[in-house]
């Protein structure tokens, strides 16, 4: 317990509130051409490291509690007292989803807070790679990876980006091993039919769905979103229709593909992805699109090729297909190997089923631990309730960062 009575010292003892409004001001303070506002950062600067020197010289291991004190709360240092004890390790590598994770369209306008961006700078410096595993395309990531984060850090050999759910994985300053297109793996099969895929959803979707949609700029996942703002009456009824043509456009694929004639292709795949998904399957019986049932069974032959297909639905957000050969995991298993990790553990951060797939993997490899947004889905959200409960508020990822910045310093200690 001495560990814990040395934290219970720091925070009763020290001013740590107004430490870390010190150290939030000299991280984050705006870079501008004025004498005087240098001034009054050099001045809270010297204010911050005259506090940090009273810490450092009343504690053996100064330097470690000085940091923990002026960058976790006192609620962060003690969930990272509890997670040292647990594992006996720190992190030492981040994954990190960006939409409705990092950042959040209801509370930071859609960008990452400067403060986030600052603590992954500081787990970049401090040599933890950082994995960004997202449903976008590989150019919307490097844009705002570039923007937020630099180039430096973006090329350093220390960032990889998994993308479009993990149909490929960007690593730059690897070589040839940079870029991997892992959909490049999969057999001529489930490849023809995406190709057929791709060749026909918006050719033959139905007028409104061409005014009201428009197509991903995926390299190989086919996903229709909105024309409307997400999350508003319009994206959730257009985004609904997308969902029902887009898995009779797969039916109608697969059955070209393994030359299935089978009748009422289209109601057996709409039943296969009801019988996967409860939400898909509301969405079916709200449109009337659900098949009727006589417990008839879905062709193994078609059974067999649907299984390897996954049919993703988001609320107002995005119709998606992919490959279930290719998700969240297999990306970052990638990730990893590139980046030379042979022993992870990783703080996994997102909020879908898809991200809930890599906290799985960790939790079963005993690689890492898991957070996720208060918003989160719900098996996401049971998933990380019922292991290290890391809940955050909307917007607020930087607060399970710091905590895990705490882990990381407490571990340093041995």
């Amino acid at each position: 317990m001495e560990r814990y009575d040395l934290v219970y010292q720091l925070y009763d003892e020290y001013d740590t509130k107004t430490l870390r409004e010190y150290q939030e001001f000299v991280d984050v303070f705006p870079a501008v051409d004025s004498r005087v506002a240098l001034e009054h950062w050099q001045s809270a600067n010297e204010e911050l490291e005259d506090r940090k020197d009273e810490i450092r010289a009343a504690f053996a291991a100064g330097e470690t509690f000085a940091e923990i004190a002026a960058r976790a709360t006192r609620d962060q240092a003690f969930t990272a007292l509890d997670l040292e004890a647990k594992y006996g390790r720190g992190v030492n590598v981040l994954v990190l989803d960006v939409d409705e994770t990092l950042r959040s369209a209801g509370s930071t306008d859609n960008e990452i807070p400067r403060e986030t961006l600052h603590v992954l700078t500081e787990f970049h410096e401090a040599g933890v790679p950082i994995v960004i595993c997202t449903g976008q395309t590989l150019e919307n990531v490097k844009g705002f990876a570039i923007q937020g984060l630099g180039s430096e850090i973006v090329h350093s050999g220390e960032l990889s980006i998994v993308y479009e759910a993990g149909t490929g994985v960007f690593t730059p300053g690897h070589g040839a091993e940079t870029k991997q297109l892992l959909y490049e793996e999969l057999d001529e099969e489930i490849r023809e039919v995406f190709d057929d895929l791709r060749a026909r959803v918006l050719t033959e979707a139905p007028d409104a769905l061409r005014r009201g949609c428009h197509l991903q700029g995926n390299e190989f996942n086919v996903t229709m979103k909105p024309n409307y703002e997400t999350g508003s009456a319009d994206a959730r009824e257009i985004i609904d229709d997308a969902l029902v043509y887009l898995i009779d456009l797969l039916a109608d694929a697969v059955s070209e593909a393994i030359e299935f004639d089978g009748e009422e292709i289209r109601d057996r795949t709409r039943a296969f992805y009801a019988d996967q998904d409860p939400e898909i399957r509301t969405v079916l019986e709200e449109e009337g699109a659900y098949p009727d049932r006589d417990d008839e069974e879905i062709p193994d032959e078609l059974a067999a090729v649907l299984e390897r297909i996954d049919v993703a639905y988001y609320e107002a957000d995005a119709a998606e297909i992919g490959s279930l050969e290719l998700n969240k995991v297999v990306g970052v298993e990638r990730a990893l190997e590139v980046l030379g990790i042979d022993d992870p553990f990783a703080l996994v951060m997102g909020d879908s089923k898809s991200d809930r797939r890599v906290m799985e993997w960790v939790a079963e490899n005993d690689a890492g631990i898991a957070a996720a947004p208060e918003h989160a889905s719900q098996d996401t959200l049971e998933h990380v309730l019922g292991t290290d409960e890391l809940v955050f508020d909307r917007g607020k990822s930087v607060d399970v960062l710091q905590t895990a910045y705490a882990l990381n310093r407490l571990a340093s200690l041995g």
